[in-house]
């Protein structure tokens, strides 16, 4: 069951530079305090959502061009939104859950950890501060950060796919590619992910195979009350 539905999103999100990957939310809430669990039993279906360098191409200037009057807040929030809700469309006999990166639980908690979520799919390395054998850090505050095998730095953790009726017991979990395997590497990773991340040295911490264009890399280094300009969208549909 688990690989028709794989196949079914990667026919639909492919073609928008989208990546789903499976895991169970067994693997998520093993991982995290009660307080982060998501509220679906062990062997719940689900999938993290990666958007991809040419998602930008693929799917967010298509939407802009289609959806120019509709456009009243993020455009790519806006973007992802509309084509994850639309996948409810490809499973009609299927309840399907759908949780944004945005989304904000009442107590002020993100709806779901969306690095944590990458780790634990395969989708990507979530190095941490544990992670180093030699921390030089002492009392400072020090962020982890996703990295992907094939895009480094370059991508984007966007939603969760819930499948709540659909149980996997048998599904094995993927380890995620530790592609930057040294402590020095780690160190470097951490060091310019929490104190240089304005420049985005991280995301080439290793040699990827695809990066933002430099299109892309104006626009997300642009304030977002000044994105809607690049887009060609007015001011007034912010």
């Amino acid at each position: 069951m688990e690989r028709r539905v794989a196949e079914r999103l990667r026919s639909t999100l492919g073609p928008l530079g989208l990546e789903a990957h499976a895991f169970k939310v067994g693997w998520y809430n093993a991982v995290l305090q009660p307080a982060f669990h998501l509220p679906y039993p062990d062997d719940t279906l689900a999938f993290v959502v990666l958007s991809t360098p040419s998602m930008f191409d693929k799917a967010l200037k298509p939407f802009v061009n289609k959806e120019r009057l509709k456009i009243i807040r993020d455009p790519v929030d806006q973007c992802v939104s509309h084509h994850l809700s639309r996948v409810k469309e490809k499973f009609p006999d299927q309840r399907v859950d759908v949780m944004f990166d945005y989304e904000m639980l009442p107590s002020r908690k993100p709806k779901f950890l969306a690095q944590t979520a990458a780790h634990v799919s395969g989708a990507a390395y979530y190095y941490q501060r544990k992670d180093v054998k030699l921390d030089p850090w002492g009392k400072k505050k020090i962020f982890g950060v996703c990295i992907h095998p094939k895009y480094g730095g370059w991508f984007a953790i966007r939603g969760l796919l819930l499948f709540p009726d659909i149980q996997v017991p048998f599904l094995e979990q993927p380890a995620p590619v530790d592609c930057v395997s040294t402590d020095e590497k780690r160190i470097e990773l951490l060091e310019l992910f929490n104190f240089h991340w304005q420049d985005g040295r991280y995301r080439d911490i290793i040699d990827v195979k695809e990066r933002y264009s430099e299109e892309q890399k104006a626009y997300f280094a642009t304030p977002p009350a000044e994105r809607f300009r690049l887009l060609g969208l007015s001011q007034e549909a912010q």
